[in-house]
C-alpha cells in the first residue's frame, strides 16, 4: 500500500458502512489465530443505520451525513465539524511550526511506503516541517514516538494507528498536552473525532469487503470452493472486510460459493504464502481465493506456483489494497480482480488539519474513495501510475 498520487475512486456515500483503516496492511504484533472452515465463521453484524448514518460511523464521532461539495477523492463526510478550540488546542503556525508523521508499520509493505510518501510530498509542497516515525509494527513503540514528537515540540500528529486498540496512552498524553490528533486509515475503537482526537479519515472497509465479493461471484460465476486469507486480529480492517464480504454473498444468494477455510496470515506475504501452502495439503479442492491484501494474495500466488496451480483457470484470486504487483497478476491472468485501498491520506488529512486547527472545522469522518481493477483496466492503472 503505498502510492504517491490521489485518493482514488469510487466508494458509495450510502454504503459507507465502516471507517478507516488502510488499512490494510501489516502486521499489529498480535498473532490472532486462524480458522478453518470448521470453526465458528466471523461475525457478518455490520450494525444498523441511524438516520442514514452508518453504526460504525457513529462509532467513529459522526451524527450525519454532510451533503455540502465533497473535495476530490473523498466518497462521503459525516458532521460535526470538529474545531480543535473545543479541545483547547490552539491554532498552528505551519510555516514555523512542527507536525508530526507517526507510521505504524515496516514500509516494506506497498502501502505503507505509499501513505508515508503522500505526507512527506504533501507537507514539502506546503512548506511544512514534518517530523516523522515508523513503529515497524510495534504499538509499544508507535505510543512511544507519538510521545516523542510531542516532547520535541510538535503541535499536532498526523498518524495511522497500529491496530484498533493500542493507542490510548499516547492519545491521552495529546490531549494532556493540547495537541491536534488525526487519524488516518484504521478506525480506533471506542474513540470518537471531535472527542478523544480530531478528524478521522480512512477507506470504507465494508464496502471493500462487498466490491470484493461481487468480483468473486463475477468470477466463478457464483459456485467455488473458496478459502479466506484473514488480515491481522485486532484491527477493525479486518473485521470489516471479512463482515462485508460475507453479508455480500449472503445478500447476492451466492449459496454455490463455499467458504471451506479461513485462517489469519496477518497481512503479511510470507503468511500468505504459508498458510496456502498449508490449506492445499488440506484442501487441495479449493479453486477460489480472497485474501485481504494484495500481500497475502501474492503469497497465496507464490504458493500456488509452487504447486503448479497458479492461473485463475485453476484458482480465483480477489483481493484489496491496489499494489502494482496485485494488478500486474490481473494482467499475468493470476488475479482477478483487486479492490483499491487508497493509502495517499497526505492531501485529505494535511488540509484537515490546518480547518480543524485554524479554519471553521473539519468533519468528524471523513470516508475517502477506492479504484477497482481488473482485465479492464489492470494495464493502464500499471502504465499511468495509478497502481501503487
Amino acid at each position: 500500500m503505498k502510492a504517491r498520487r490521489r485518493i482514488a475512486v469510487a466508494a458509495s456515500a450510502a454504503t459507507a458502512a465502516a471507517l478507516l483503516s488502510a488499512c490494510s496492511t501489516g502486521s499489529n504484533n498480535s498473532s490472532g489465530s486462524g480458522s478453518d472452515a470448521s470453526a465458528a465463521p466471523v461475525s457478518t453484524t455490520l450494525g444498523a443505520a441511524t438516520n442514514g448514518v452508518p453504526a460504525a460511523i457513529t462509532a467513529a464521532g459522526g451524527t450525519e451525513l454532510l451533503t455540502t461539495a465533497k473535495p476530490q477523492g473523498v466518497s462521503a463526510q459525516y458532521g460535526p465539524l470538529c474545531k480543535g478550540s473545543d479541545l483547547g488546542i490552539g491554532k498552528i503556525d505551519f510555516a514555523k511550526d512542527t507536525i508530526g508523521w507517526a507510521q505504524s508499520e515496516k514500509e516494506a509493505n506497498p502501502f505503507r511506503i505509499a501513505s508515508t510518501k503522500s505526507q512527506v510530498e504533501t507537507a514539502k509542497a506546503k512548506g511544512w516541517h514534518l517530523l516523522t516515525t515508523n513503529a515497524q509494527s510495534n504499538v509499544q513503540q508507535e505510543n512511544s514516538d507519538i510521545k516523542g514528537m510531542i516532547d520535541k515540540g510538535a503541535k499536532a500528529i498526523i498518524f495511522s494507528p497500529i491496530n484498533s486498540t493500542g493507542l490510548g496512552d499516547a492519545i491521552a498524553y495529546a490531549k494532556s498536552k493540547k495537541v491536534a490528533m488525526i487519524p488516518v486509515d484504521r478506525n480506533i475503537t471506542g474513540v470518537q473525532g471531535c472527542k478523544e482526537v480530531g478528524p478521522q479519515l480512512g477507506s470504507d472497509f465494508v464496502e471493500q469487503g462487498r466490491r470484493a465479493a461481487d468480483a468473486m461471484i463475477k468470477a466463478t460465476g457464483g459456485n467455488a470452493k473458496l478459502a479466506i486469507l484473514l488480515g491481522a486480529s485486532g484491527v477493525n480492517v479486518t473485521d470489516d472486510r471479512t463482515a462485508g464480504f460475507l453479508d455480500q454473498l449472503k445478500a447476492k444468494n451466492a449459496t454455490g460459493i463455499q467458504v471451506i477455510f479461513q485462517q489469519t496470515a496477518d497481512f503479511t506475504r510470507e503468511k500468505g504464502k504459508s498458510v496456502t501452502e498449508t490449506m492445499l495439503q488440506a484442501h487441495p479442492d479449493v479453486n477460489a481465493i480472497y485474501a485481504e491484501n494484495d500481500e497475502m494474495g501474492l503469497g497465496a500466488l507464490a504458493a500456488l506456483d509452487d504447486a503448479g496451480k497458479s492461473g485463475i483457470d485453476k484458482v480465483h484470486i480477489v483481493s484489496i489494497d491496489g499494489t502494482k504487483g496485485a494488478v500486474q497478476a490481473i494482467v499475468d491472468g493470476n488475479f482477478d480482480a483487486v479492490i483499491e485501498s487508497n493509502p495517499a491520506f497526505g492531501p485529505a488529512s494535511q488540509a484537515a488539519l490546518e480547518a480543524y486547527v485554524n479554519g471553521d472545522g473539519a468533519p468528524a469522518v471523513t470516508i475517502t474513495t477506492d479504484n477497482q481493477y481488473d482485465k479492464s483496466n489492470a494495464a493502464e492503472a500499471l502504465s499511468s501510475g495509478k497502481a501503487y
